[in-house]
């Protein structure tokens, strides 16, 4: 996915860069000094926060900036702070899965158990040496987000706002993610309402809610302002995570980098699973994904009955009617017209991806 920025912008994401570059710079050294291989995940680690759309961080500076935020400094090491939050999620998030790759490369697991396997591990051992070190990069990243923060040399109501804002970030998404988890077994059967708020608390805090609020609050707006971008962020950050699902079953791999078969060899109970439990496709639909191994043949025809029964067509206007809730929102606010224009292009675009 990419998008235009304007010059300001692009200006406030090379701020976000340095501070990154700064912090990875002193803390691979730092962990040099310790011993090579932890110098040496610590370079890994790096290596694995390039690639991303840094959406994020571009949320929490498009908002600071749109609402006239002064001190770049400071809203820089925030933003970057909700990048390392990204990271840390998103690894975990793979360890869970047991997915090796991300972006369409091997993810910090699958580096790890490649070298493994090279120093002539057996296949179960070195996945195990992949899990292990992405656990502990991931505990790295996430504690590096705090971290940042606390170096913004914000005034320290200011901070403990922010501190607040990622702490409930990672309050909600681990809640989502086990939300997830637990969907998985095959006993569940949750209901359409409790896996839109999987998605809420997965994805939308943390991506979308958390890092607009943190922006205006940065900015110096006043809590309803925050309030309100924060609304449009929890929306927009729902149909994001609902758009992401379809493209995990719909998707084209060459373009997203993501298997679209590992959603249904996991059981995974998104929102298709949950609109098709509730139509007559569905005891065809579970006897295909109750297989030990999934074919392409029998995903395609998963895919084909997902599409028979509605819950491709349901989960896409379930996206649409949270996004066009968000853009209206946004038409109607008092906030300036030139960050209304910029957010609802860039939170329009972040759900326009083809599934």
């Amino acid at each position: 996915m990419t998008l235009d920025m304007p010059a300001t912008t692009i200006a406030a994401m090379d701020q976000v860069e340095m501070v990154l570059d700064g912090f990875f710079e002193t803390s691979c050294t730092r962990a040099a000094s310790m011993g090579r291989q932890y110098g040496q995940l610590w370079e890994t680690l790096r290596k694995n926060t390039h690639g991303g759309k840094r959406f994020r961080p571009r949320l929490v500076m498009t908002v600071f900036a749109g609402l006239d935020g002064a001190n770049t400094y400071q809203a820089a090491h925030v933003a970057a702070g909700f990048e390392m939050l990204h990271t840390a999620l998103i690894i975990h998030d793979d360890v869970i899965d047991h997915d090796t790759r991300r972006r369409g490369v091997p993810n910090l697991a699958g580096i790890y158990q490649h070298r493994a396997s090279q120093s002539g591990l057996e296949p179960a051992e070195a996945a195990h040496r992949g899990t292990s070190a992405a656990i502990v990069a991931g505990d790295l990243a996430l504690t590096s987000a705090f971290r940042l923060i606390t170096e913004a040399q914000l005034p320290a109501e200011m901070q403990n706002q922010m501190l607040n804002l990622l702490d409930e970030a990672v309050f909600a998404s681990a809640g989502g993610e086990i939300l997830d988890v637990d969907f998985s077994t095959p006993s569940a059967t949750p209901a359409l309402s409790d896996v839109m708020d999987m998605c809420r608390l997965k994805t939308a805090v943390y991506s979308f809610e958390a890092p607009m609020q943190a922006g205006a609050l940065l900015a110096g707006a006043s809590q309803d302002t925050a309030g309100l971008v924060g609304t449009v962020g929890r929306l927009t950050g729902t149909a994001y995570q609902l758009i992401d699902d379809l493209l995990g079953t719909f998707g084209d791999e060459a373009l997203t980098g993501k298997s679209t078969v590992s959603d249904l060899v996991e059981g995974k109970y998104t929102l298709l699973m949950s609109y098709a439990s509730t139509t007559g496709s569905w005891t065809e639909i579970r006897q295909l994904l109750d297989r030990p191994v999934i074919s392409g043949a029998q995903a395609d025809a998963v895919r084909g009955l997902l599409k028979f029964c509605g819950a491709r067509s349901y989960v896409k206007d379930q996206a649409g009617r949270c996004t066009r809730d968000a853009l209206e929102l946004l038409r109607t606010s008092n906030l300036p017209r030139g960050l209304t224009v910029e957010l609802s292009s860039l939170l329009d675009h972040a759900v326009s991806r083809s599934c």
